[in-house]
């Protein structure tokens, strides 16, 4: 009596070279998913900590001057220049998620999109951060 054992085909001709099920595997999509939610964050914490600030002032005006104050330093001025790179790209990108989600060859073009929000991030910080410095280092 023979047992016939089921031949398992090579394990080259079952796997695909990308992974199923999903668009966030290590290419733009991913990285855009990544960075939105950091930016996204960032963003939140900023404005939390701008609201508490800024409430000091009905509490205690010396005390609003003293936080304001420790804000118009250098370190603070290359802080602003990374708060403005977190909002314009969550800008950018959240147009480029609209267009995903409500243009119907938005998934098509997603790949395309990315590099636009990124040159449009490059030319846009590009154009602020030399002024910006220039006002910062210039006091």
């Amino acid at each position: 009596m023979s047992v016939k054992t089921a031949r398992t085909p090579p394990l080259d001709s079952t796997t695909s070279p990308r992974p199923a099920g999903t668009l966030y595997r290590g290419r733009e999509g991913m990285w855009s998913w990544v960075l939105h939610r950091i930016t996204g964050v960032a963003i939140f914490f900023f404005l939390l900590v701008h609201i508490l600030d800024t409430a000091l002032v009905r509490v205690s005006p010396e005390a609003y001057n003293a936080v304001i104050g420790t804000y118009q330093t250098p370190i603070m001025g290359l802080g602003e220049v990374a708060l403005v790179g977190a909002i314009v790209f969550h800008a950018f990108n959240g147009l480029r998620i609209i267009l995903i989600d409500f243009w119907s060859k938005g998934t098509r073009y997603q790949k395309v999109m990315f590099y636009v929000v990124i040159a449009l991030w490059v030319l846009t910080m590009l154009a602020f951060t030399p002024r910006h410095l220039i006002n910062v280092f210039s006091h």
